[in-house]
């Protein structure tokens, strides 16, 4: 079956109708191999597959790229028909926010104002506002989502958990280009030498990898010394997070961690993560 293009809510609930399992994989548009990524592993998990494509405006902010976001439908369209997705869902901004500005909205709490919600504010209220109204217009029984956008990721399940949702979150690792840079629909505003100055993001995180049986001191050093290397480069934030609360380590912490970093390359914005051991400092 062709991939079916539906853009309002009510058709699209009407060919869910009788569905025993659906799969959502939330996006932007703008897709790379990230995404069908996510979508190859929901047809596996599912009987039907919907990747939602929208733009959704809540989430950006006055002085962000919302108007500039790669939009490409029909592109789109044509790279999920060849992993067999069922339906895109590509509402219009008047179908999702039909009276205009959004009174109600999932707040994202402390931790939605750390970190990307830092620099970003109302960021994750967005996000988790238009990720419940999916929720509730798909009707799925699982999510996919990209580790690369971790905070968000912990964001989604702690909604998903304290609003009992009746579905499962499913995260996938981050995909990277041979050279490591993550994959990012924003890859495509760089230009040459800022592509090459982004590979400053992995490369931090490879050395915060290799540094962390010396504990978050040498993390963060190793990871910055790198990130520092590069003038194209603008640190926003670099951090060492406890992946079941997303606040900072202290001094002391051991085990699992996760590596934060969100930079400007030129007038890009990027962000990349990495899961590590932390242990603790030499005595």
């Amino acid at each position: 079956m062709p991939t079916i293009v539906v853009e309002t809510i009510a058709a699209l609930r009407a060919a869910l109708a009788g569905a025993d399992s659906v799969a959502l994989v939330p996006t932007l548009g703008a897709l790379h191999d990230g995404h069908l990524a996510l979508a190859r592993r929901a047809k596996e998990l599912a009987d039907v597959v919907v990747v939602s494509i929208f733009v959704n405006p809540l989430q950006f902010g006055p002085n962000e790229d919302y108007a500039r976001y790669p939009r490409d439908l029909e592109g789109d369209a044509a790279r999920l028909e060849t992993v067999g997705v069922d339906y895109i869902f590509a509402p219009g901004v008047d179908d999702m926010y039909p009276n205009g500005r959004v009174e109600t909205r999932i707040t994202a709490g402390d931790v939605g104002t750390r970190f990307e919600g830092a620099s970003r504010p109302g960021h994750f209220d967005g996000v988790l506002t238009v990720v419940a109204k999916l929720f509730n217009i798909v009707g799925p029984t699982v999510v996919m989502f990209g580790q690369k956008d971790a905070q968000q990721v912990f964001l989604v399940k702690r909604m998903v958990h304290d609003l009992d949702f009746p579905l499962r979150i499913e995260v996938m690792p981050t995909v990277r280009e041979p050279d490591g840079l993550a994959l990012s629909s924003r890859n495509r505003f760089l230009d040459v030498n800022e592509r090459r100055a982004a590979l400053a993001l992995s490369r931090a995180l490879e050395a915060a990898e290799s540094s962390a049986d010396r504990g978050i001191d040498a993390v963060l050093a190793a990871s910055q010394s790198v990130i520092s290397g590069d003038d194209l480069v603008q640190l926003d934030y670099l951090k060492v997070v406890d992946p079941k609360t997303f606040l900072p380590v202290d001094d002391g912490f051991q085990g699992k961690a996760t590596v934060i970093i969100a930079a400007r390359v030129g007038n890009t914005r990027l962000i990349d993560n990495e899961n590590i051991f932390l242990a603790g400092a030499a005595k």
